[in-house]
């Protein structure tokens, strides 16, 4: 009987899908950054700092957030628990810092200094990531598009849970906000730091995956409607505090109800398969291996119309053309030309990956629509604004909830084309951007409930993206270096957003903002001599469709530009995802 229990402990401990569990409980902390538009007033007035010292601050919050070289770096040095350890101190000493001098229990420091606390504060954000995304992929190899999306949406989910939290807590201090930030997901993460590894996954899908990912995709979209419901209630009518405690306690509920799957796969222990892949395969030379190394040669070899060819009959012609060249390889009829570096689909340090154009493609793609898509979310106030909706509050809840839904989407339906079809997921990218291009539009139009509409379109798109990207380039790019591939490419958001809020969006808003101040200004002039000094000191403000029309048309013709950059990735690397793919599909027909 103890021997039984030991067994069954045993393999809950080491169930890759508490390790899935886990991690969800961990990115469910890592949406600190959503959380400053909450933390700033606190820090403006209790600093004395004006509008323009706070927006440094959160260019500072933006970089902490995508610099994430040191966390990548980490994870391939230390364990995965070393580097959350190091992400949970960093968020406690950045934030607590900040906590301890706008309550005045350390001194005042210097602009440049708070930007720096900030920075340290919101990077731990990245180490969570990294941590949560490398061991999930890893002990998932087969099903990344779910598993990243689920990871990537509870990130986005996060700062909303963390707000409902502070909501029940009803502090009339406003600064135990930052307390809370920097505490409550330190904690976490140390609990859980242990937990989150690479448990020796199996390269087979297993026969209760589909069932398991089915429950946990129930329960997101049951988490979505319910925050989505409570956001707009707590918003709308005056709820008491009891209300609001029975509000979080069925959050925590929510949150906490994925357990049941590692802890009933424990119960009822799946037969092990005879033939069990382990998690990162060390390279040994066999049969298999000698084909792939001309995988290039099939590559320079095979004639176009190949690719235009149903699946079946392109893998039956690509491995007919492999089989010749293998025979004239080993009578020595050609020399097997060896690429330096290795090949789409192997492992590729992060200096291999940059040489490499579909880095390249995929890193420009995912800056001009994901960069298009956080200047919407970054200038939701001013767009609503300028519409003519006083209720801008209802936007950023209603964004935040389709950007959750566009993660877990986007990781489903891209499972599905490359599962399914064993077609190039950039093509689930492809059709998020031309969604985007839609939603720019209509929120350029300025026509009735266009913002609604946008919202939702540009929402769905752009958490779509961080679904995607990161399964795409662990698929081209390899598992081994995943952490510091991964942290370049979200180096493409802060960057978009630079060009695109800092640049083009900020630059036309106050442009069209001076033309109408003037046209008032002369208006009042033409009305009386006296009447002109009046609203002087009044900061710039625009109204209309036009403040925003021209940036949310250039904003369309990028997200159109990012779709034909990603049509082409599909192209190139077609017969890549072909032999991913292609034969785990044929077998599945089969």
């Amino acid at each position: 009987m103890m021997g039984r229990f030991q067994e069954r402990f045993r393999s809950f401990i080491n169930n890759r899908w508490l390790v899935f569990v886990a991690a969800m409980w961990i990115q469910s902390c890592a949406g600190i950054g959503y959380l400053f538009g909450s933390i700033s007033p606190v820090i403006k007035s209790s600093l004395n700092y004006n509008q323009k010292q706070l927006a440094r601050l959160g260019v500072a919050k933006d970089l902490g957030d995508s610099v994430g070289f040191l966390a990548g770096s980490l994870s391939e040095v230390l364990p995965l628990w070393g580097a959350l350890l190091v992400g949970a101190l960093q968020n406690f000493i950045g934030y607590g810092w900040v906590w301890l001098i706008v309550t005045g229990r350390a001194p005042v420091l210097p602009l440049w200094a708070m930007c720096i606390l900030i920075f340290v504060g919101n990077n731990g954000e990245t180490y969570f990531n990294t941590a949560a995304l490398v061991s999930c992929v890893q002990n998932f190899p087969k099903s990344r598009g779910p598993v990243v999306g689920i990871l990537k949406g509870y990130a986005g989910l996060g700062g909303a849970i963390l707000t409902q939290i502070y909501t029940m807590i009803h502090s009339p201090d406003h600064a135990s906000l930052i307390f809370m930030v920097a505490v409550g997901p330190a904690m976490v993460v140390i609990a859980l730091m242990f937990i989150i590894r690479p448990v020796g996954g199996h390269r087979q899908i297993r026969p209760s995956d589909g069932r398991s990912f089915t429950f946990i995709y129930t329960v997101c979209l049951v988490l979505a409607a319910y925050l989505m419901g409570v956001m707009l209630v707590e918003d709308i009518v005056d709820v008491s505090h009891p209300v609001i405690i029975i509000f979080t306690v069925i959050l925590f509920v929510l949150l906490i109800i994925p357990i049941v799957i590692p802890v009933y796969l424990s119960l009822h222990l799946e037969p092990t398969v005879p033939i069990e892949e382990a998690l990162l395969p060390k390279a040994e030379k066999s049969e298999e291996d000698a084909h792939e190394v001309i995988f290039s040669e099939i590559e320079d070899e095979k004639p176009n119309e190949v690719d235009l060819l149903p699946a079946s009959e392109r893998q039956k012609r690509i491995a007919q053309l492999q089989s010749k060249l293998c025979q004239a390889a080993a009578e020595g009829a050609v020399r097997v030309k060896r690429r330096r570096g290795p090949h789409r689909g192997e492992d590729f340090t992060l200096t291999q990956a940059l040489i490499k154009a579909d880095f390249w493609l995929i890193f420009v793609s995912l800056l001009l629509g994901s960069g298009s898509g956080l200047t919407v979310i970054d200038n939701l106030g001013q767009m609503s604004q300028s519409l003519g909706y006083d209720n801008t509050h209802i936007f950023v809840s209603l964004i935040s909830v389709w950007n959750f839904l566009g993660r877990v989407g986007g990781g489903y339906f891209s499972e599905v084309i490359v599962r399914d079809y064993a077609y190039p997921r950039p093509v689930a990218m492809a059709v998020a951007q031309l969604v985007m291009a839609v939603g720019h539009v209509f929120i350029g139009m300025g026509w009735p409930n266009a913002m609604y509409i946008g919202t939702l379109l540009i929402g769905l798109g752009y958490g779509a993206h961080w679904a995607i990207v990161p399964a795409t380039a662990s698929e081209l790019f390899g598992l081994k270096k995943f952490g510091a591939l991964y942290n370049f490419l979200t180096l493409a958001n802060p960057a978009g957003s630079l060009v695109f809020s800092g640049l083009i969006a900020s630059s036309i808003y106050d442009r069209e903002a001076e033309k109408q101040h003037q046209h008032h200004h002369n208006l009042q002039n033409s009305g009386s001599i006296f009447s002109g000094m009046l609203g002087v000191d009044e900061p710039l403000k625009c109204e209309g469709y036009i403040c925003f029309f021209l940036t949310s048309m250039i904003m369309s013709v990028f997200c159109i530009i990012a779709f034909v950059l990603s049509m082409i990735l599909v192209r190139r690397t077609k017969i890549v995802y072909s032999n991913l793919y292609g034969k785990s599909r044929a077998s599945h027909v089969g």
